[in-house]
């Protein structure tokens, strides 16, 4: 009987470690940064800090719930779970509360719950089950295009309450995908079509086309595989179409404030009063936080210390902009800190991944991991001005509710599925 109980107690401890560092750390920073005056009610749960607070213990009894369920539970019922988040999302047109021009929260009396973050995780179920139950490598083209299905349904109905930063994130199961035998030539048009978009937004389609041209002829005469002219003539019209394409999105679908991001960040821009207006309104948070994390140098201006920080200079600093807290007050050696526990947690997320018996529990780690490394690559990649401002959280750091709540979930359904694996006699 001890046996018998003790085994239900065997999970990965090196992960929930991590999770709780994450967590903690996080919620230190949460507390710097919108904590206000010179003394702090820590149980002040009309700040910040506090109402996050409840969610960290809220979340606490939401492991155990996690850890307490069967792990088969959460393949028997993956297709159910994903059905009502995609009902869930397709609520919102109808329910949905618009913040910040972005309808994607459902109003619940004093709160907010976003239904998106919650999406990702009944993607990872579903697509972790579809695969499962091919039992083979996704190569078959069919196969692939059901997948994608699932993958691009929640990820549409996001952009289409204009969340531009959640619908990027579904980028993350290309590499789940490609872990489980999706063709490698899928990766290549993949960063082609980054690569040409980027192109023709920053130097038109002509421009644009005489480099595919050019790349054609330079792969035509330096690679033994010799291009047919009509493989040169669909990659030259492919290429075209993209550039074109590229533009009228740009142009007649994205928002004002998306193309002045993009605009911003791509140097676009020729008339120096529009630049300098638009520097002024989007690009605001990112010169205070590109500023708060230099002033914080190789150590950090300490705890509750950083002037940038407790001066309000980011607007929303405890949300998506939290890193930069980070970098003013614990500087480069606790900012580097950080990226190397994320990078920990990715690595052991994925090493466990590796070592599933199940196909089932092995594709949703490698979709976990996928998820959290988008958002931490983009997040950080924002706050420091290398891509352009999109508002994806910091897992596990950044403040919200749904945010932790979405992340908890799942994590620890991996931990319970890895757990089986633990536990087998």
């Amino acid at each position: 009987m001890v046996r018998e109980t003790n085994r239900h107690f065997k999970f990965d401890w090196i992960t929930i470690i991590l999770f709780f560092l994450l967590v903690s750390f996080g919620w230190l920073n949460i507390l710097s940064a919108s904590h206000i005056g010179s003394t702090v009610d820590y149980f002040d749960f009309s700040q910040p800090y506090g109402k996050q607070l409840i969610f960290i213990l809220l979340t606490l009894g939401l492991i155990v719930l996690l850890l307490a369920i069967d792990a088969k539970f959460y393949e028997r019922f993956s297709s159910l779970i994903y059905v009502i988040s995609m009902l869930s999302l397709v609520g919102l047109f109808i329910f949905g509360k618009n913040v910040n021009g972005a309808t994607s929260w459902y109003g619940i009396g004093g709160m907010t719950l976003q239904p998106s973050e919650f999406a990702k995780v009944a993607t990872a179920l579903a697509v972790a089950k579809y695969i499962s139950d091919l039992n083979t490598n996704i190569k078959n083209f069919g196969d692939q295009l059901k997948t994608f299905a699932i993958i691009i349904t929640p990820a549409l109905l996001v952009l289409l309450q204009n969340d531009t930063g959640s619908t990027i994130v579904y980028g993350a199961f290309f590499f789940v995908l490609y872990r489980e035998g999706l063709p490698k030539y899928y990766l290549s048009i993949a960063i082609s079509i980054i690569l040409l978009s980027i192109l023709s937004l920053k130097f038109g389609a002509v421009i644009t086309s005489a480099i595919a041209i050019a790349v054609i002829m330079a792969y035509h005469f330096l690679s033994k595989k010799k291009l047919r002219l009509y493989e040169s003539m669909l990659i030259l019209i492919a290429s075209l179409s993209i550039s074109i394409g590229v533009k009228f999105f740009y142009q007649n679908v994205l928002q004002p404030h998306q193309q002045d991001r993009i605009s911003l960040w791509l140097r676009l821009e020729k008339d120096p009063a529009k630049l300098q207006r638009m520097k002024q309104t989007f690009a605001y948070n990112l010169n205070e936080s590109e500023k708060a994390i230099s002033s914080g140098g190789l150590s950090g201006t300490g705890f509750m210390e950083g002037t940038r920080t407790t001066g309000k200079f980011v607007p929303e600093q405890h949300t998506d902009y939290i890193f930069s807290t980070v970098g003013e007050e614990w500087g480069f050696i606790g900012s580097t800190l950080v990226v190397i526990v994320f990078v920990l947690l990715l690595l052991r997320i994925l090493h466990l991944a590796e070592l599933q018996k199940s196909q089932f529990s092995r594709v949703y780690g490698y979709s976990v991991a996928g998820i959290i490394f988008i958002h931490f690559l983009i997040n950080i990649g924002m706050v420091m001005g290398l891509i352009p401002t999109i508002g994806i959280p910091l897992p596990l750091f950044s403040y919200g509710g749904s945010g932790l709540w979405a992340f908890t979930i799942l994590i620890f359904i991996f931990i319970k599925l890895d757990s089986n694996r633990i536990n087998e006699w």
